[in-house]
């Protein structure tokens, strides 16, 4: 039986903190470990309790950002998704440098915070997808400047690449490519490493530079 995705959540809205702990306490597929309400309870909880994910709010007491940088730090098992009903494009941008991997706007339904809990643990970076335009283009603007490393891939790092530009999911890549979701997770620690960058949404990018400079294409024999 697949074990439950354990979740702590961290605001400062005792309704909200109230109603998201029920919900997500009610089914079978998570499992709350632990709340809290104050920007050190992000780094407390990491610490502690190792959850899978903390969902986090941006605005409650605190140094928030610095508290997600500490715990991006600590290389554990927690990713952090923040849940915030700020829409500015620079706090979205700050967040996502400070090392959360997560950004979803509140308002959002259950079902998708759901899934951005889901794909978070799995490895991948979840943008509420009406901001992600916005926010993917403003990083692209910022990092356009920068010289994508001139690299070659292999034939199947180069596919994996091609399915990102697509959108596509670490799940959908295991299976358009006949390989589990274990190696795809493997081949964007390549790609991490190959590009010098951070994140999955920084390989995103570098990939379309790659792709609208005509150098994505010219691959190694598979490995």
């Amino acid at each position: 039986m697949t074990q439950p995705i354990s979740v702590a959540f961290v605001d400062d809205h005792p309704v909200l903190l109230s109603g998201m702990t029920q919900l997500f306490a009610a089914s079978e597929e998570f499992r709350v470990v632990g709340i809290g309400r104050r920007a050190e309870d992000i780094v407390d909880l990491a610490r502690t309790v190792r959850p899978d994910v903390i969902v986090l709010d941006l605005s409650m007491p605190g140094r928030t950002l610095e508290a997600v940088a500490e715990v991006a730090n600590l290389n554990g098992p927690t990713k952090l998704l923040a849940f915030t009903a700020s829409t500015d494009i620079d706090a979205a941008i700050a967040t996502l440098e400070a090392g959360a991997v997560g950004y979803v706007l509140k308002g959002s339904t259950i079902e998708e915070l759901s899934e951005a809990i889901r794909r978070v643990r799995d490895g991948e970076t979840y943008i509420t997808p009406v901001f992600a335009a916005q926010v993917v283009a403003s990083l692209r603007r910022k990092t356009g400047a920068r010289a994508v490393p001139r690299v070659v891939f292999s034939k199947r790092e180069e596919e994996v690449l091609r399915h990102l530009l697509r959108g596509s999911t670490n799940k959908e890549i295991a299976e358009a490519l006949s390989i589990s979701d274990k190696t795809v997770k493997h081949y964007m620690t390549v790609l991490i490493q190959k590009l010098n960058v951070r994140n999955r949404v920084e390989v995103v990018l570098a990939a379309q530079e790659l792709e609208s400079s005509g150098r994505l294409g010219r691959s190694a024999p598979l490995n």
